[in-house]
């Protein structure tokens, strides 16, 4: 009898550990700057339209009186080639910000002016560098 508790206990703690693949829900990759109310979403595809996996886009946002404050931000994409920055100044002093977006060789950019677009959607399309 003490046996098949334990079983049925060991059983419970490894089901509850282990969810299966229908009860997980995607998690978006986010990263949050903490300086302002915008926020900048991408979908980084590749030359063939397909989402890029694990490709970091960062971004450098200087913000606040003559730029004294300095941000810089960095998310890899999820499996649909999905990242997005929250927490994004109004005001940068280096507007447009360029999001630049790589993954091996290949690199990709996108500009956002959030004083013009506070909550920006963009693609970012990941090209090889041409080869001399």
């Amino acid at each position: 009898m003490k046996h098949v508790f334990l079983f049925a206990l060991l059983l419970f703690v490894f089901s509850a550990a282990c969810p299966t693949s229908q009860a997980q829900t995607p998690v978006p990759y986010v990263t949050d700057g903490g300086a302002g109310p915008c926020s900048a979403e991408f979908t980084v595809t590749g030359s063939d339209g397909k989402p890029v996996f694990a490709a970091l886009i960062n971004v450098h946002i200087a913000y606040g009186f003559g730029g004294f404050h300095k941000l810089d931000m960095g998310v890899y994409t999820d499996q649909q080639g999905k990242g997005k920055f929250i927490g994004i100044p109004a005001k940068a002093k280096n507007a447009p910000l360029e999001f630049h977006a790589t993954k091996g060789p290949m690199s990709g950019m996108a500009a956002v002016d959030p004083a013009a677009e506070c909550q920006a959607r963009h693609d970012i399309i990941l090209t090889n560098p041409k080869q001399k």
